[in-house]
Parts: C-alpha cells; sequence; structure tokens
C-alpha cells in the first residue's frame, strides 16, 4: 500500500477533478507484477494502468489501491468490473469512494465473490487525497495556506524588507505546492505592491507541471492594471471583483456578494490607504507570503477612517468569511462602498469550485490569510521557517477574528522538513479545530 501511495503522489496537479489514485498489482505468489497510477482526467484509472501491466499474472491476485474501485461508467470504464475481468481474486483499498456516482465499487467485487478489504493506511491515503475528499464532502476546494517567517514569526522587518527572509530551497519548494494545486490566489494588497506572476517556472515547467489558475481578490476592481504580470499567457488569470464593480475589460471576470455584515471584517488596499512597501516588485523571483509591509496600522494614514488602528491597515483587499464560525466575530464598522466590507470567502471558494477548481494555494499576506482563517476555510498550512530574528515587523497572520486564547485554532503537525537553512513545517486543522490548551 505505501508504494501505491507513492504512485498516487505522482498524479498530484494532474489529475483534477478527479482523485490521486495509485495500484499496485499481486500475482498469486504475492509477488508485484504490475503498478500504475491515475495519470491525468479523463485517461485510464490506477486500476487499469496495473492491470495492463500484469497482463495473465493478474489472475488469482491481489490488486492493492488507494481508494475503493469505482463503479460507474464516466469518461472511462468502471475500474470493479475491470479487475473482474482480469481475474483479480483479492482487492486491498485504503479510502471508500465519497462519491454517489462512483462508490459502490467494493459491493460489486464482494458479490462477484472477491476478497475485499478496506482501510489500510487510511489516513495515510486521506492525506494524499485531501483536496479531492474535501470538494467531494464539502462542496469546496481544500486550501492550503502558505506562508515564510522568521523563527519570530515575522514576515518582514519593521521597515517592510523581506527579500529573503526565506532561502532559494524554500522558494524553489513553493513552485512544487503550485503545481499541485488548481488554483494560487492573492489579495489586491499583494497584487498593487508586488506585480506578482504567480506562475509555476523553472525546472518543474520544463517537466511538464501544469499550471494553476491565478486569482486575484480585487474587490472594486482597481488593482489589476493593463500590463500586468499575472494577465501574461503563461497561465490563466480569474479577477473576483464585487457585485457592484464593472467586468474588467478582456480579463476573466467573477462577481460575488460581499460577506455577510456579521462576519469578520478586513482591510482593504484600495481604499485610499498608502501603499505598503511589500518586497518582490517586479523582480525575476517569485512573490512569497513573507512579502507583508510594515507594522499596522495604516487605516489611519489617509485611508477608511472608520477602520479600527491596528486591524485594518492597507494589507490586502481581503475577502471576508460569511459566517463567524467556532463563535468568532468581526469588530468595527463596515467599510468599501456603500459601507459594506469585502468579499465572501465561501462564495469565493464556490465560485472556484464550480470551475473545477479543488485545491487552493493562499499566497497573499496576513490580513488575507486572516480572512480566511476567520471563515474557517483553512484545511492546512505550510509554514517556511528561516532561522532568523527580526524583533518587529508584521507578524505572520492578522486578524483571524482570534480575541483570546481559547479562540485559537489548533493544528496538528504533519511533516517537518529541512529544506537549507529554513525548516518547512505542514500542519493541518486539528479534529476539534479549536480547543483549549
Amino acid at each position: 500500500m505505501r508504494r501505491a501511495l507513492a504512485l498516487a503522489a505522482r498524479g498530484l496537479g494532474f489529475t483534477s477533478p478527479n482523485p490521486v489514485v495509485g495500484c499496485v498489482v499481486l500475482d498469486a505468489t504475492g509477488a508485484s507484477v504490475g503498478e500504475g497510477y491515475h495519470q491525468r482526467a479523463g485517461g485510464p484509472h490506477a486500476e487499469v494502468h496495473a492491470l495492463r501491466a500484469a497482463g495473465d499474472k493478474a489472475r488469482g491476485g491481489t490488486a492493492v489501491v488507494t481508494l475503493e474501485p469505482c463503479n460507474h461508467t464516466g469518461r472511462t470504464g468502471p475500474c470493479a468490473q475491470a479487475l473482474l475481468d482480469a481475474g483479480i481474486a483479492r482487492v486491498v483499498f485504503a479510502v471508500g469512494d465519497p462519491t454517489p456516482d462512483a462508490t459502490g465499487g467494493a459491493a460489486t467485487l464482494r458479490a462477484a465473490g472477491v476478497d475485499v478489504e478496506s482501510g489500510l493506511l487510511a489516513e495515510e491515503a486521506e492525506t494524499g487525497n485531501a483536496a479531492w475528499l474535501t470538494s467531494v464532502r464539502t462542496g469546496r476546494p481544500h486550501v492550503t495556506w502558505k506562508y515564510a517567517a522568521t523563527l519570530d514569526g515575522r514576515v518582514a522587518a519593521a521597515d517592510g524588507t523581506s527579500r529573503w527572509i526565506s532561502s532559494a530551497q524554500s522558494r524553489a519548494d513553493v513552485h512544487r505546492l503550485r503545481a499541485e494545486c488548481d488554483a494560487v490566489v492573492v489579495g489586491s494588497g499583494t497584487q498593487r505592491a508586488d506585480d506578482p506572476h504567480l506562475a509555476v517556472r523553472g525546472p518543474l515547467l520544463a517537466e511538464g507541471a501544469p499550471q494553476p489558475l491565478r486569482v486575484v481578490v480585487d474587490t472594486h476592481g482597481t488593482a489589476v492594471r493593463p500590463g500586468a504580470r499575472v494577465l501574461d499567457d503563461a497561465a490563466p488569470t480569474l479577477v473576483a471583483v464585487a457585485e457592484d464593480t464593472p467586468a474588467l475589460p478582456g480579463v476573466d471576470t467573477v462577481h460575488l456578494p460581499y460577506a455577510d455584515p456579521g462576519g469578520p471584517e478586513l482591510p482593504y488596499a484600495d481604499r485610499g490607504g498608502p501603499e505598503l512597501p511589500y518586497a518582490d516588485r517586479g523582480g525575476p523571483e517569485l512573490p512569497y507570503a513573507d512579502r507583508g509591509g510594515p507594522e499596522l496600522p495604516y487605516a489611519d494614514r489617509g485611508g477608511d477612517a472608520g477602520l479600527p488602528r491596528g486591524g485594518r491597515g492597507g494589507a490586502e483587499a481581503a475577502p471576508t468569511g460569511g459566517g463567524a464560525p467556532r463563535g468568532r466575530r468581526g469588530r468595527g464598522g463596515r467599510g468599501g462602498r456603500g459601507g459594506r466590507g469585502g468579499l465572501d470567502v465561501h462564495a469565493l471558494l464556490a465560485a472556484l469550485h464550480a470551475r473545477g477548481v479543488r485545491s487552493v494555494l493562499l499566497e497573499g499576506g496576513p490580513t488575507l490569510a486572516g480572512a480566511f482563517v476567520a471563515a474557517g476555510a483553512v484545511d492546512r498550512v505550510v509554514g517556511y521557517l528561516a532561522p532568523a530574528l527580526l524583533g518587529a515587523g508584521p507578524a505572520a497572520l492578522t486578524g483571524g477574528g482570534i480575541t483570546t486564547l481559547t479562540e485559537a485554532l489548533r493544528l496538528d503537525v504533519r511533516e517537518c522538513v529541512a529544506l537549507g537553512p529554513d525548516l518547512r513545517i505542514t500542519a493541518t486543522v486539528a479534529a476539534h479545530g479549536t480547543k483549549e490548551h
């Protein structure tokens, strides 16, 4: 099964909106005689590749697969039937298929006399297929928030400099995250300050890595200018604006509702406040979440006078949650046009899901991340920690609707990996999300 999981991982970024699946076929003696993985949406499934490799040796053997074999005919035939036709005597799978159309493969196999077992390395299989499983179970894309910071949690120095907090190895690793996700999301603050490119570059591109959909949350349609780097032909681009904002000429635009007035309120870079001196402006390297500007507040420097100090800087034109999960409520008055706030995070994710996006990489600054945290829409956090101390400067997360320790969003650490001098920590939201320590 571990081999099947490793095979499945090869499909990350290529199979959406389908799952990643790996399969190993053993002959009647237990020897591996065929393996395969789902390589692209619309192509043969993992079981088919493995059975083709095994040939007649599959008869009387065992198929070890990371996901329950499908039981429906879509762009390809049902894998359960393919296993029966090959004479497989035993099937072991890790995770059941939760989709109404495809589930039932295990029952079909059992009815035909095949020995079926499930649950082997289920937790690892769930982790490997987190994006697809999240999308099926919740109806929204899986969201990964990525940031880079010093050991004392700063994403920039007090003067706004941040190039580079993370190492070259860490910055290169972000291209892997981009290639594995369907969409990369930033806010208007990042767009204005950095003019980011957001596409996959470097060796991964030469290896045929897919490009993500580049998404800019630009509530009032003022941050994405003609000639912006996200408008080139390297990858598709979508700009999310408010429902009362005109579509941007020649740009794929989606209109979204404002957040529920009861939800958390977050800052806007397009409210007349000064630009933040983020790093990575127009340089050859990609912008990262270690770009956050100088220490907040900024709202009282020419921005919206109704925004409280310290929590409403000009850092991001961030969407806000449609509600306040886990008892969190936003504070302060509404901003933007007509007293309205930011875009609804859940509406944004629903619009992306409708476009086939099953995984999102959140690359905006601390405030955009705070909007997603406040909306309960962060599933995984990938932090690149550099062995440095700054003592002052913006923190990795702004807001998030958290006011006391008991509201802390608790995480389970899944992996710690050294990347050059840095440490990459991957964590997922704990089962109960918020819990007292």
